[in-house]
């Protein structure tokens, strides 16, 4: 495993994979401390991530009283990519709307899901990962982790 000290070390690497596999599998913690897990179809930019989802779903009330998720990108059991990261609601209209537009540029429609931008089911969040473990299980020395817990914080 190698320690890489900026996430511009890994970024190219990072955003070919996770563009590659799409979908990864998110997990929360329920009001009991169990995990939950589900999957989920981020964006990125840059180290940013941003998924559109339900403002009353059981994701929105776990991340109310615990606001990390784990990401799991598996589309290659060898070359799995695993993200750690801060989940807040970024609801302003300018969002939403810049986000509805930056999933039209991946060939997503959201308006299957959410009917139109202004739709109350419609909401956003804003993926700030603290740790990316770029995994590689045929060559470990391969393996590599960006962590920077110090930038993601609660406030």
């Amino acid at each position: 495993m190698r320690e890489v000290s900026t996430f511009a070390e890994i970024e190219d690497e990072f955003l070919a994979r996770v563009r590659t596999m799409v979908y990864c599998r998110a997990a929360t913690i329920d009001v009991d401390q169990r995990p939950r897990s589900r999957v989920l179809h981020p964006v990125w930019e840059d180290r940013t991530g941003w998924v559109t989802t339900g403002p009353k779903t059981a994701k929105a009330a776990q991340l109310a009283l615990n606001p990390f998720m784990s990401l799991a990108f598996i589309a290659d059991p060898f070359k799995p990519v695993y993200v750690e990261c801060l989940a807040t609601w970024q609801n302003d209209p300018d969002t939403r709307l810049r986000i509805w537009d930056l999933y039209k540029k991946f060939d997503v429609d959201l308006s299957i899901s959410w009917g139109d931008v202004e739709s109350s089911i419609y909401a956003v969040l804003r993926l700030e990962p603290w740790r990316i473990e770029l995994y590689d299980l045929l060559d470990q020395s391969n393996r590599k982790v960006w962590q920077n817990d110090q930038e993601v914080k609660l406030t």
